[in-house]
Formats: C-alpha cells, sequence, structure tokens
C-alpha cells in the first residue's frame, strides 16, 4: 500500500456548482420540469457529500465501498469522490515519552532507561491501512527498540574503546534511531529524533555499582599514575646519563628507581632521608 493522490475539486467551485444546481433544482420544480430538477438535485446532493476540509499538516485518506482512492494533502475546502469515507491522519512532528522501562545491560546489569523519540506521519495510507492504531504502533515498537539498544551496550566501563550507554549518547541515540526507523517504515512513519531522557542503575543495585564504579575508578587512576611514573623514570635516568652527570651501576640504578617511583607513586608527600656517606657503607 502507497499513498497517491485522490480525485478532488476547487472546494469553492464546487460549492458554486452546488448552489447553481440548487437554483436549477428549485426552477425546475417550480416550472414542473421534474426530471430535470431531479437529476440537479441528484447531482447536487453528490457533490455535496463529498465536500471535506483539511487543516494545515493534515491529510484526508479516501476510501470508497472498501477501496482506497487516494489522499487529500491540499489544506482548505475540497470536493472528493461522492459519498465516500474520510479519515484524518495529523501529518505534523510529534513527541513520544517512553515510560521508565527496567532492562539488563550487555554485562546483565539491571538499569532504568527512558527515550524521547520525535516523529512524524509521511504516509497517510501505511499508517491507515498497514497497521491498526499507529499511534500505539509508534509507542509499543519504541518501547522495544530501546530495551533491545539497551542490551547491546555495558551502562559503563573505564576502558576507552567500548562503547557505553552513559559515556556515547549521541551514538546509542543514532542506534536507536536507526533500529526504531526500521521498525517503523511499515506504517509510513519518519523518525526525526532520539534522545534518552534517563539512564541509572536499578535501585535495588545502585548502591552495590556505586562502590564498584569507585572501585573501578580507583584501579585505572592508578594504573594510570605507575604508567605515567614508570615513563618519567626511564626519561630522568636517560636524561641523567645522556648527560654525563652521573654514572650508575645496577645497584645504584636499582635503587635511584626505587626512590623516584616512591616519590611520584606516594600519595603523602615523600620525606627525603640525606646519605652523606656511601651508598655501600
Amino acid at each position: 500500500m502507497r499513498e497517491k493522490d485522490a480525485w478532488m475539486m476547487n472546494g469553492y467551485v464546487g460549492i458554486l456548482a452546488i448552489a447553481i444546481l440548487v437554483a436549477v433544482t428549485v426552477m425546475s420544480f417550480l416550472e414542473a420540469q421534474f426530471v430535470i430538477g431531479g437529476i440537479a438535485l441528484v447531482i447536487a446532493i453528490a457533490l455535496g457529500s463529498g465536500i471535506t476540509l483539511v487543516q494545515p499538516n493534515q491529510a484526508a485518506v479516501v476510501t470508497f465501498l472498501g477501496k482506497y482512492m487516494g489522499s487529500i494533502r491540499k489544506e482548505g475546502i475540497a470536493v472528493t469522490v461522492p459519498f465516500s469515507m474520510r479519515r484524518m491522519v495529523s501529518l505534523r512532528v510529534r513527541n513520544f515519552n517512553s515510560s521508565q522501562l527496567k532492562v539488563n545491560d550487555v554485562n546483565g546489569n539491571p538499569i532504568e532507561i527512558a527515550a524521547v523519540i520525535v516523529f512524524r506521519v509521511v504516509d497517510a495510507a501505511k499508517a491507515v491501512f498497514e497497521v491498526d492504531r499507529y499511534e500505539k504502533y509508534v509507542e509499543i515498537q519504541s518501547e522495544t527498540a530501546i530495551r533491545a539498544v539497551a542490551t547491546q551496550y555495558p551502562y559503563d566501563t573505564f576502558t576507552e574503546d567500548e562503547m557505553t550507554l552513559r559515556g556515547n549518547a549521541e551514538e546509542v541515540s543514532a542506534q536507536l534511531a536507526k533500529d526504531l526507523q526500521e521498525r517503523l517504515t511499515v506504517a509510513g512513519v519518519e523518525v526525526l529524533e532520539t534522545r534518552l531522557t534517563h539512564l541509572a542503575y536499578s535501585t535495588e543495585v545502585a548502591q552495590a555499582m556505586l562502590q564498584r564504579q569507585q572501585a573501578s575508578a580507583i584501579i585505572a587512576a592508578r594504573k594510570q599514575i605507575v604508567e605515567g611514573a614508570v615513563g618519567m623514570v626511564e626519561e630522568a635516568i636517560a636524561q641523567l646519563e645522556k648527560d654525563g652527570t652521573v654514572e650508575l651501576d645496577e645497584e645504584r640504578r636499582a635503587t635511584m628507581v626505587n626512590n623516584l617511583m616512591v616519590s611520584i607513586v606516594s600519595e603523602n608527600g615523600s620525606q627525603p632521608v640525606i646519605n652523606t656517606g656511601s651508598l655501600y657503607q
């Protein structure tokens, strides 16, 4: 089913024609010309049954004896197929705010997620005939797509090469829009934008997940500090040996590395110990 244009004529011209036919009917009956008057009256009634008022950003889906005759998108008054049924479909941009859904992320952690979907109808015929109550269809498919996307990514992680729900909201929203568009094409609906409006761990595990996040953050920070400290120590020793400031054997090198690592990595300020003798005394 694809949308097509229905037969129509200008509404003002149609109203003028109806007025003329009514006048002809009255004059014919007064002059006892009942055949002409009857024909004019039938035509006037037929044209009057096809008068349709279409609001801006609205489409009228026309059916006649159960057959789809086309759609009218032109705003204003129009005269279409006589004795037909017209169903109005809004083409305006609309929002759907999903409820807070409880779902497990890719790691099995229970989370709460919600999103707003911005959409509009682009094919009125599909919206009317391909699905039953397209507004409800959009609602159900949106929540299904949100659940599906939430299960594909972890809520959070401390590795930069992995996409997460919290750290990559733009990418997740784009993936949600893509998946949702595939589901809603059959209903003649275009997805304009999707945005996550709520994202959090479920209340029953929120405290435990917070402690886990804190522990993971401490581990990640320590790892970065150690990696940076090793690089600084290597550069310091290499610079000293390059300039010929000191000559270090293996034991002195090990001692210097130990002292520098302790000084850099330690959370508290290190207290220097001055050795006035030899390292070997």
